[in-house]
């Protein structure tokens, strides 16, 4: 494909994405993910910290055998492999596990150990991003499961909105959600969830970087705590 026809690509991508955010920013999660589905057909997944398997739950009924993108950093609790393979076992995706280009142990012997701890902008960078970067290849539209009420930084997502890092289609159909509607739907549809959620913790990231929260905090305030850094860059 030449560059002039990777641009227009990305132009009518960013002109339908724009189109779709304000045509479906109220409609309902499944509704909007049935339109990823006839829109981009293989060229859409799912991506899922598997914090819970809410949007892989949704996606599965609006795409049977949907590719469910997960990143293995090398750092998450053992809980969250496991809600990893209970997915993969129990619902009808695709689950597709994405890697660093380094281990753990050698990014260790490249930068020195704790790098989360020393710049954690980095280890993200190395671990999440550069990883979903490289897995997205393939793909002309993504969904996430970021909701506004999460945090601040999160409050002006669009259900359907353009990914300018990526010049891909990004889909967030839970945005407008609750955690009590999350809540209400994982006890409907006895969908999995991370057991860490009962455990104090309302966001689950890698290990050696999430804690549990206090009353009265919000949900992300248990990733990277005491770190001026309130997301891994993923999004935004």
């Amino acid at each position: 494909m030449t560059s002039t026809s990777t641009s227009s690509t990305a132009v009518g991508l960013r002109e339908l994405a724009e189109r779709a955010g304000r045509e479906l920013e109220e409609a309902p999660a499944l509704e909007i993910l049935r339109w990823a589905a006839e829109t981009f057909g293989e060229r859409f997944c799912v991506t899922s910290s598997m914090e819970d398997a809410v949007v892989a739950h949704l996606a599965s009924q609006a795409f049977p055998g949907v590719d469910v993108v997960f990143l293995d950093t090398g750092y998450h609790f053992p809980e969250t492999i496991g809600t990893r393979d209970a997915v993969a076992a129990v619902m009808d995706v695709n689950l597709i596990t994405l890697t660093p280009r380094q281990t753990v142990a050698e990014q260790d012997a490249q930068y020195g150990p704790k790098l989360h701890d020393r710049d954690p902008d980095l280890c993200c960078a190395l671990r999440k991003v550069k990883p979903l970067e490289e897995g997205l290849t393939g793909y002309d539209a993504w969904a996430t499961g970021l909701r506004r009420d999460e945090s601040p930084t999160r409050a002006n997502t669009p259900v359907v909105g353009w990914d300018e890092k990526r010049q891909k289609v990004k889909i967030s159909p839970i945005a407008r959600w609750t955690q009590d509607d999350v809540d209400a739907y994982v006890t409907e549809h006895g969908v999995l969830t991370n057991p860490l959620l009962m455990d104090g913790y309302a966001s689950v990231g890698c290990a050696p970087c999430t804690r549990r929260v206090q009353d009265g905090e919000d949900a992300r305030a248990g990733r990277w705590a005491g770190q001026n850094k309130t997301e891994c860059g993923l999004h935004g």
